[in-house]
């Protein structure tokens, strides 16, 4: 039988225990002791990583009624060891945990919903809901969820009989055999959980639902919760601050400074293009009637390149070819052919000038990092 003093003292940073057995596996020695306060992955949660004594505890599993301390050194068997697990890591894991049964607890007491799946990634955390749920849905889930934070509920962690077990609406993903763990916040949510919690919601902090998107037959939110949650928004604000700067633009006003900035840029596009337009055009009338066209152009996009090529072919004969970019930079590529086959030519280009691209037998597309003078040895031999 487990000796669990993550759940008899959830608090608890440092233990005193004895090893039970050493083995090794895997490169890792698993250890067993007689009590532990290091929680083993579980119900969503990630497991506590730490040391016991000197030694680095780098996973823990629960395996047949054993906690599992995956180690990176042999601990001798009947001595006693002292742990210490990370505290930050366990902490932020408990906020992010209590912070998920608050959302939950919302979600289904509103929609109806369940969790269907949860996952503490090191950087969000995810829970996958069976319905669909709009943004104003989303905003009202969450100032809900912090005015829970803000009313500092206690936490009620119990084991009920069976039979109050039976009378009791609490959430679960599945049928649970044995003795039932409980973990309620008062008039927000009652489930069935294995996982470690705050003592009371104050301690959560803050609770920020950043996304809902479309996930199988319902909805994945992305939520962070406390410390973690205050750091990436303090991240977030250090690039508005950044964008407010280089705008000229107060901190809540960066959004109408871009979108009037994209749409000053989309307009200048539209400009450029109409002059590039007229400049392909005048290119391909003083072309007019040539055969077997190469011009080298600066550095243009890719779009670009392949315009002027199409404007040649209008009006020329034979090949046309068309680089744009620098013997330094590279270039990009673009050659036609009206009614050729370019495949065999293309394959040609590309090994003799370090140049990857493709596309229908009579236009191609591409880059290659060779200089003019091989570029144009290249096509005299063709």
């Amino acid at each position: 039988m487990l000796n669990q003093l993550y759940y008899q003292e959830p608090y608890l940073r440092e233990f005193d225990a004895v090893v039970l057995r050493c083995e090794e596996s895997k490169g890792l020695w698993n250890v067993v002791l007689d009590q532990t306060a290091f929680y083993p992955e579980g119900g969503g949660q990630p497991c506590d990583l730490g040391h016991l004594g000197r030694v680095k505890v780098v996973d823990v599993r629960e395996k047949n009624g054993e906690v599992l301390h995956r180690c990176e050194s042999p601990l001798p068997v009947g001595e006693p060891v002292h742990g210490v697990i990370d505290w930050e890591r366990r902490f932020d894991l408990m906020q992010q945990h209590s912070g998920e049964h608050l959302v939950s607890g919302l979600v289904h007491s509103r929609y109806g919903y369940d969790n269907v799946g949860f996952h503490m990634g090191q950087d969000m955390i995810t829970i996958d809901f069976n319905g669909l749920i709009d943004e104003e849905g989303l905003r009202e889930i969450e100032r809900q969820a912090n005015e829970a934070v803000w009313r500092d509920l206690e936490t009620h962690i119990f084991y009920p009989d069976r039979e109050t077990l039976a009378s009791l609406p609490y959430r679960s993903k599945k049928e649970l055999p044995g003795q039932v763990r409980l973990v309620r916040f008062p008039g927000v949510d009652l489930c069935a959980c294995c996982g470690t919690h705050v003592a009371r919601t104050g301690e959560i902090g803050l609770i920020r639902l950043f996304s809902c998107v479309r996930f199988r037959e319902g909805v994945r939110i992305e939520m962070l919760c406390g410390k973690r949650c205050l750091s990436y928004l303090s991240r977030i604000q250090e690039q508005n601050h950044q964008v407010s700067m280089q705008l000229s633009a107060k901190p809540l006003e960066t959004g109408e400074a871009v979108r009037r900035i994209t749409q000053e840029l989309e307009s200048a596009r539209a400009r450029i293009s109409a002059m590039e337009d007229d400049l392909f055009r005048r290119k391909a009338e003083q072309l007019a009637g040539s055969r077997d066209v190469l011009l080298f152009e600066p550095s243009m996009t890719p779009d670009s390149v392949r315009k002027l090529c199409d404007r040649l072919l209008s009006s020329c004969e034979g090949r046309c070819a068309v680089f744009a970019g620098s013997d330094e930079a590279g270039y990009k590529y673009a050659i036609g052919e009206n009614g050729g086959d370019l495949r065999a030519a293309v394959k040609a280009l590309n090994a003799a000038l370090n140049g990857r691209g493709g596309g229908k037998p009579n236009f191609v597309q591409g880059s290659c990092a060779a200089d003019r003078s091989a570029i144009e040895a290249f096509f005299a031999s063709l």
